[in-house]
């Protein structure tokens, strides 16, 4: 096993321990909301969100333990984000992480109340990371605050999903489907590193840098995924592959074919190494996981 994917398993397990100290016990009153929160939460995954924020405080010389609570609250995010996106409204899935989606077990009621409760518990460790001893100043963790809520939003996440199901059945335009990876997938990667940073000091360079980089991770990411839907392997993904072409979905395959979409994200890696060389050794984790990112198989 390499180096990074070592590294990824060791700091997934030290996020799972992060969510259980953070998710309300399964046995709060009224218990069905708690355990559909838990259950989505705890099914696994990359925990790739909380890991870049570690990562970004790292690279600048941050305190990690300050960027925690930031790390949990990023990853319920995208857990909430993930239960709605397996809606039959949405994107229907009945499969997440090898197991059955939120919904097909709760009810579609309490699935869409456990994505709500997960994004309103998220800004609640993003508010109360300012009382830790350790914290930064106010004024920014308030700047983190409007930053992930804007990431998650219309002019982020949930803005490139509508364009995403809007776009469905009909051929888009390149700049279209270069907002719908850049929004939908690539706002709470940028969210996720720029907090982390923040959390940690970074000066202005720095997180100049850390940015591009995270904006060129992202749309690497997703064309990754994107690829992944054609040609990967469903019982190393945890979810049935060929879903984006049942949905009508415009993707990198679709619009430019397998061999230009992989020249795209080579393109977008190799930008965002780039962007690192300030950062020298510092950087390692962050520059192994982007080149990690197109040679993934889930």
């Amino acid at each position: 096993m390499k180096w990074i994917e070592q590294e990824l398993l060791r700091r997934a397990r030290e996020i799972d321990q992060l969510l259980i100290e953070f998710l309300p016990s399964e046995n709060g009153y009224p218990p069905v909301i708690h355990q559909a929160m838990r259950y989505s939460v705890l099914a696994g995954g990359k925990r790739l969100r909380p890991i870049l924020v570690m990562a970004a405080a790292e690279t600048v010389g941050g305190n990690l333990r300050s960027v925690q609570p930031v790390a949990v609250a990023l990853e319920f995010i995208h857990t909430y984000s993930l239960i709605h996106d397996d809606l039959p409204a949405m994107d229907n899935d009945d499969f997440r992480r090898g197991k059955p989606t939120c919904h097909k077990i709760f009810g579609e009621a309490a699935a869409i109340l456990a994505g709500d409760a997960l994004l309103t518990l998220a800004f609640e460790v993003l508010a109360k990371s300012a009382s830790t001893c350790d914290s930064p100043p106010p004024s920014v963790v308030l700047q983190v605050i409007q930053e992930v809520a804007q990431a998650a939003g219309t002019l982020g996440m949930i803005g490139g999903q509508v364009v995403d199901l809007e776009s469905e059945g009909q051929p888009i335009a390149e700049t279209t489907l270069e907002y719908i990876h850049r929004h939908k997938t690539g706002a709470l990667i940028r969210a996720s590193v720029r907090a982390g940073a923040l959390f940690s000091g970074a000066n202005a360079d720095d997180l100049a840098d850390l940015t591009e980089y995270a904006e060129d991770f992202g749309l690497a990411f997703q064309i990754a995924d994107d690829i992944l839907d054609v040609v990967g392997d469903e019982r190393k993904l945890g979810k049935p592959v060929g879903s984006d072409l049942r949905n009508e979905k415009s993707t990198f395959p679709s619009l430019y074919g397998l061999e230009q979409s992989r020249k795209i994200a080579q393109d977008s890696v190799a930008r965002a190494v780039a962007r690192l060389a300030r950062f020298g050794g510092r950087a390692r984790f962050l520059k192994e996981l982007v080149e990690h990112v197109i040679e993934r198989d889930n």
